[in-house]
């Protein structure tokens, strides 16, 4: 048997050569992270050829029954990443899966905890027209928009950052793409794929871009504000940067990172575009897939919109979570406002209802008055409006683009609105309007000469009653039948929301059944007003 020896020793050193590498540094990861906060995996990989085309890697997150599976991303320096949102707390366990033998089979285990002060998961919808964060904490959208205030030099984007903190804002639309304007002042220093404008690399992500990015919208989050991030937008097509005419293989490649990296963030809202039908080179069928890209690669069912110019996309389609509107001139009329909803039966956000400023387009001189009507009149019809400002500035660094500082006249109104609606129903003020009384009798009826006007709210509970831009002197107090009865009481306030004051009206109310309405009788049953524009009513049950 001795001769066989060395044929045996030669096919030993064979099967050792065959045999697969030894394994890279052990996978870092924390031992614990709170629920809904962001669990990081770090791998040691391959960083020859292109991993972001040539390598793939998931995982799969399990905790009792339930399984989770997640896409992975290369960072760059040999580093991929795998990033998950425990939307329950206790223990997980992980897996990884590869075509890349370093990166597969990698297991581990985590805890996740409560979570801390200020954490109230993602926002999803609710009560149909509405929005609430996971644990059920209310979410009343006041919204502005800042699109590209990362691409800007750092010191405008903390001193963006300290705007927002002092701001009355819990939402923010922003770009992941530059836009053109202000760039002659203030050229982008970091962009989204290898290279440079004219020779970009578009099988490449550039993983600087994204860190910053991603760091940007940690601190927004930390702020407790949501990130509404536009994947698209036509505003650099005069560049010819190439970002609005990628092919169809880039665009999901490019979408699939985006959700990758940041999906693990509670923050995040997906806007598939911002006026989508400006961009020729994607047809409707584009944008739907583009919606179900998304939808497919989340894990977690963030939030997803498109935003229109002229053209609406058809809201209706089962990816689209609410509606995203550019129409000023629908929000001036709450009970127009109202329409919208009516129609697709999800939550209507009015995000550009045009935009306090004097610029010389139309879309960007509204007074401050006229943007805090809009919120307004989109409250009590139901809706959620958005914010901006464009005020002309030798830099171009205007809030709509750039960031930096607020200078309108709205924003502390609008600070005013958040308080008023602090304490409204948690499920969301809903319009309450004539036309939608199903018995044809009136909800409201107002003497002759006096203002028309809308109200929404929760019958029998809360009413929020505005009167626009007309100027009435008082109102005869009537509610809808339904949810009330005789011997309720009411208390009501006059809020002036241009010089944001409440002041409680003299008499308390009580219900008594007249005619076809439940009309209370106390004291003449009128309340007295200002004769000022933009004044409301608020109106709730005495327990």
């Amino acid at each position: 048997m001795r001769p066989f020896l060395p044929c045996l020793v030669l096919a030993g050193l064979a099967c050792a050569a065959a045999s697969p590498p030894v394994r890279a540094a052990e996978p870092s990861f924390p031992a614990r992270v709170e629920r809904w906060g962001v669990f990081e995996l770090a791998l040691a990989g391959p960083a020859e050829g292109n991993p972001f085309v040539d390598v793939r890697l998931t995982a799969t997150f399990t905790h009792r029954q339930r399984t989770v599976d997640v896409e992975g991303f290369y960072d760059g320096g040999g580093v991929y990443r795998v990033r998950f949102m425990p939307e329950e707390t206790g223990t997980w366990t992980f897996e990884t899966r590869s075509n890349r033998w370093t990166l597969t089979n990698r297991t581990g285990t985590f805890t996740a905890t409560a979570p801390a002060a200020g954490n109230h998961g993602p926002v999803r919808v609710h009560a149909t027209y509405h929005f609430a964060h996971a644990d059920g904490t209310p979410f009343r959208q006041l919204g502005t928009t800042s699109y590209t205030w990362t691409h800007r030099p750092e010191e405008i984007q903390e001193q963006t950052l300290r705007t927002l903190a002092a701001s009355p804002f819990n939402k923010l639309r922003m770009c992941v793409f530059p836009q053109s304007h202000g760039i002659r002042h203030m050229p982008p220093t970091r962009w989204p794929f290898a290279g440079q404008p004219g020779s970009f690399d578009f099988t490449r992500f550039n993983p600087e871009f994204f860190q910053h990015l991603e760091g940007r919208i940690g601190q927004l989050r930390d702020l407790g504000i949501e990130c509404d991030l536009i994947l698209f937008h036509p505003y650099g097509m005069r560049e010819n940067w190439g970002f609005d005419t990628l092919d169809a293989a880039t665009d999901e490649r490019y979408l699939r990172y985006v959700v990758a990296r940041l999906a693990a963030f509670r923050n995040v809202w997906w806007s598939i575009a911002n006026e989508y039908d400006l961009m020729p080179t994607k047809t409707e069928a584009d944008w739907d897939r583009f919606f179900q890209i998304v939808r497919d690669a989340d894990p977690y069912g963030h939030l997803r919109s498109i935003h229109n110019c002229w053209r609406l996309y058809n809201h209706s389609h089962p990816w689209v979570t609410h509606a995203s509107i550019q129409n000023g001139s629908a929000v001036e009329d709450a009970g127009r406002a109202e329409q919208f909803r009516a129609v697709w039966r999800k939550p209507v956000v009015f995000d550009e209802a045009k935009y306090e400023g004097d610029f010389e387009q139309y879309w960007g001189r509204l007074s401050g008055p006229e943007m805090v009507h809009r919120f307004w009149a989109g409250t009590v019809g139901g809706t959620y409006v958005g914010h901006s400002e464009f005020f002309v500035e030798p830099r171009e660094v205007v809030w709509l683009g750039q960031g930096g500082v607020l200078r309108g006249e709205s924003p502390r109104r609008l600070a005013f609105l958040r308080e008023v609606l602090a304490d409204a129903p948690a499920d969301g003020i809903d319009p309450i309007e004539p036309w939608r009384d199903p018995y044809g009798s009136f909800d409201y009826a107002l003497p002759a000469g006096e203002a028309d006007f809308h109200a929404g709210g929760k019958p029998g509970e809360y009413y929020l009653v505005y009167f626009g831009r007309a100027r009435p002197t008082r109102w005869t107090f009537q509610v809808h039948n339904a949810g009330v009865a005789e011997g309720m009481k009411f208390r009501v306030e006059v809020i002036d929301a241009w010089n944001m004051t409440i002041t409680p009206a003299a008499q308390e109310f009580v219900l008594k059944k007249k005619d076809a309405y439940t009309l209370v009788d106390a004291a003449g049953g009128s309340v007295d007003l200002p004769g000022l524009p933009y004044v409301a009513l608020r109106i709730r049950r005495v327990p």
